[in-house]
């Protein structure tokens, strides 16, 4: 079968360029691609009573499917060229942000009106952060929430589905060139198409680097960022998240100038388990419904490490110690930071005698025998600085759940019209190692659409 353009990924990169090519031609023949589940079909099996912990499914409800990995998010959108990825730096900055507002529109117009946008604009917390050593970044966020946020996909599927056809468990095995466009091949199956858009998010980063290596497509390393989730009582940090919602904080650590940032902000929010390529790490959520909510409030702390020659492999760093954490604890690790500054493993006990009750059911243990020295120090001065702005982040009885792991794909060598060498070949999203979070690779979708458009 041959379509007018084939894309890769069912996450927020191929939905929206699915849609404004849909919005643009009702004549294209578009399909797309997901070695994930359809919608209504993403169910994590664990429920906290029968099974409590990863079962390592085949495919992971919460990283594939239909939404990508931010189907099951918290549902936040950054508009900034600040954080979020360098997607300013192929189509400028304007251009960037008039895209990430035009995806909002969106959103709003499918089932996200009603929800707030929280802004850092005339902040006084900007001035207490700066006071303390601290830099809060700017950003307007629009939080859906995990609830809205999986709407939203309802509704986008709903209008799309009898016009681009979608193909669910479908994984992609290779991506080859053709005297008149591309074929790719799933299974005993192929399909051809004139043009194609891979958006694969990063837990297709493996599959990645090897297409680009089948088809001579240059990559460079890119970083991995490592650390913990922080859970705590929601009122230590309510006077930052009820005006901003998400605070991206930077810390430039004393002892080795290391750069240690808050992420994804979960409000009154639960600590989840997600499995990429059978490694288990641990993740937030948080919802826009009150019925939903818990009492406490979750985040993470995360240490970027880049890495030059001859070790390029930063993904692969990341894993070792995601699966040194796995083999210690069978999956996640929770400790207490008052028994990590004093050198001690977590038991069952103290966890429960704590302030904070855990959203997660984890294994207690010790933090220090999985992470480097260098960034569980880095941590640990960053949780004595957050405690400047928001007394009692350095309690005893906060927890630290292990470990958290972001992975980027390989940068991959792309144009100012994010195509590569082979014309006709898009690579967008978090799979091109360009964007990094649910607005920029949106809005690296609806891009493209916008260059395809413009061609046909």
């Amino acid at each position: 079968m041959r379509y007018d353009v084939i894309i890769i990924g069912a996450g927020p990169g191929g939905i929206f360029s699915a849609y404004e090519m849909m919005q643009g031609s009702s004549a294209l023949k578009i399909a797309v691609f997901e070695s994930g589940h359809a919608l209504e079909n993403r169910k994590c099996p664990i429920d906290g009573e029968k099974i409590k912990s990863c079962i390592h499914c085949k495919s992971c409800s919460i990283m594939s499917g239909f939404g990508g990995a931010g189907a099951f998010s918290d549902g936040k959108y950054n508009i900034t060229n600040d954080f979020g990825g360098t997607l300013f730096e192929h189509i400028g900055k304007t251009q960037a942000l008039d895209l990430m507002r035009y995806v909002d529109e969106i959103n709003m117009a499918h089932g996200g009106a009603g929800t707030k946008m929280y802004t850092t604009a005339g902040t006084h917390l900007k001035k207490l952060c700066l006071q303390n050593k601290l830099n809060l970044l700017d950003a307007s966020v629009r939080h859906l929430g995990t609830d809205i946020n999986y709407i939203v996909l309802e509704n986008l599927y709903a209008e799309m589905k009898d016009q681009v056809h979608f193909y669910f468990d479908t994984p992609v095995t290779d991506v080859a060139v053709t005297q008149d466009g591309y074929r790719i091949c799933c299974g005993d199956a192929s399909y051809e198409c004139d043009r194609c858009v891979i958006s694969v998010g990063r837990s297709g980063s493996k599959w990645m680097e090897k297409v680009c290596e089948s088809l001579d497509i240059s990559t460079k390393s890119n970083r991995v960022d490592i650390g913990v989730r922080v859970e705590l009582p929601a009122v230590i940090f309510s006077h930052l998240t009820d005006e901003l919602y998400e605070s991206k904080i930077v810390y430039r650590t004393e002892k080795f100038e290391d750069r240690v940032r808050t992420f994804c902000m979960n409000p009154y929010g639960i600590v989840v388990n997600e499995n990429t390529n059978g490694i288990v790490t641990v993740n937030g959520h948080s919802y826009e419904d009150e019925q939903k909510q818990t009492a406490n409030t979750n985040f993470a702390l995360l240490v970027a490490k880049h890495f030059s020659e001859p070790f390029k492999d930063s993904n692969g760093y990341g894993e070792s110690i995601a699966r040194l954490s796995n083999m210690l604890g069978g999956g996640v690790i929770v400790q207490r930071f008052g028994d990590l500054v004093r050198g001690r493993r977590s038991n069952m006990k103290r966890i429960e005698e704590g302030l904070v009750t855990p959203t997660l059911a984890a294994t207690p243990g010790d933090l220090s025998l999985v992470l480097p020295k260098r960034i569980l120090d880095g941590i640990i001065e960053m949780i004595y600085a957050l405690d400047k702005i928001a007394p009692g982040t350095a309690n005893d009885d906060t927890l630290l759940y292990g470990v958290e792991v972001k992975f980027y794909n390989m940068e991959v060598d792309i144009d100012e019209n994010l195509e590569s060498r082979h014309k006709g070949l898009y690579v967008i999203g978090d799979g091109s190692g360009v964007t990094h979070s649910l607005s920029h690779a949106s809005a690296s979708g609806v891009y493209v659409a916008r260059q395809i458009l413009g061609r046909i």
